[in-house]
């Protein structure tokens, strides 16, 4: 190869290379609107992945989705990038609430809420309609997909509207615990399913495990011409301490402040009975948290916030301290 054609194949790999720099975009978390975040910590690529709701635009047809954003530092993300389009033959196509991605048995699965524009009961006066949403389960070999669906319907029952739906396995056991909307139940609920081997379907019949009303911290919501109040049911994540304890973290409304509170398995078992711990963990108007470590071995959660105004949701990053018996949340990360 003579010198010019050198140096005009070295100008084509430095061109090359300056428009892929470009396409990959870099945001700082407060710079992304998310709602329900999810971090996982993916030990084979090195990076952290965030997953979000994106629906996508299909021949016209508007079909829920979830794209990612994955960083290495936790501080500047590239993305995102489409990673699931709900299937256009599956039972319910709508918007994607509260991805999840968990690790299982070396796959990766993608916990998804899926909603409808179905009204599958009569509306009642004052209430939100009864729109149907339920979560179903997606598998993939990757973090970035593409995942795919076992079945067209979802993994939560069909008489239910369900929704945030999160895996726990205990003795080598699957199980999904999930939340029964308050739309329907009007004092919320969180339910647990056992899952099959693979995650396929449901292995077994709903246990319910608690409802909203029973923390003292969850205060309820009032609606104009209903005379009784709602007990909100959100986000729900379960994590061991260093002494054993079985906790969960979720979501509901205090004094019309979205918080997160933490609930306590008498046995250590996932089938409880369930208590509540007196103390919420956060009460300034976010919620929907998760729980993660770092690459470094920090124990961290994250959450939306603020929960209203719609629009100016970011994810936040506290560091947590487990105490054993408890969890105490401790400084934001400077991020």
């Amino acid at each position: 190869m003579n010198l010019k054609n050198q140096s005009l194949t070295l100008f084509f790999i430095i061109a090359i290379n300056a428009l892929l720099l470009c396409a990959q975009t870099v945001k700082k978390l407060s710079e992304i609107p998310i709602r329900d975040p999810y971090i996982m910590p993916d030990k084979k690529s090195g990076h952290y992945y965030m997953y979000k709701s994106a629906s996508v635009n299909t021949s016209g047809k508007v079909m829920g989705g979830v794209e990612a954003y994955k960083s290495r530092d936790l501080k500047n993300w590239e993305g995102p990038v489409q990673v699931f389009t709900v299937p256009d033959d599956n039972w319910i196509t709508g918007a994607v609430w509260a991805p999840e991605v968990h690790t299982y048995n070396g796959k990766y699965y993608l916990f998804a809420t899926l909603n409808s524009n179905i009204q599958w009961k009569k509306e009642q006066q004052g209430w939100p309609k009864y729109l149907f949403r339920g979560t179903q389960i997606f598998v993939s070999d990757h973090p970035d997909g593409p995942f795919l669906p076992y079945a067209k319907v979802p993994h939560t029952p069909m008489d239910q509207m369900a929704l945030d739906g999160t895996l726990w396995v205990e003795e080598g056991r699957p199980y999904m615990i999930y939340c029964h909307e308050w739309v329907q139940v009007i004092d919320g609920t969180m339910v647990l399913v056992e899952l099959s081997a693979d995650l396929s379907a449901p292995a077994g019949d709903p246990l319910t495990l608690f409802h909203a009303s029973a923390a003292g911290w969850s205060t309820g919501s009032s609606h104009d011409n209903i005379p009784v109040k709602s007990y909100v049911t959100d986000g729900c994540f379960l994590y061991r301490t260093k002494t054993g304890k079985l906790l969960m973290i979720w979501s509901s409304f205090m004094n019309g402040e979205y918080a997160i509170g933490i609930a306590e398995s008498v046995t250590g078992k996932i089938h409880g009975p369930w208590v509540q711990q007196e103390k919420p963990l956060f009460t300034q108007n976010g919620g929907h948290g998760m729980i993660f470590r770092t690459f470094e071995g920090r124990l961290c959660m994250t959450f939306h916030r603020p929960n209203s105004p719609r629009g100016q949701e970011r994810a936040r990053i506290f560091e947590l301290q487990d105490t054993g018996d408890t969890l105490q949340l401790l400084q934001e990360l400077t991020l």
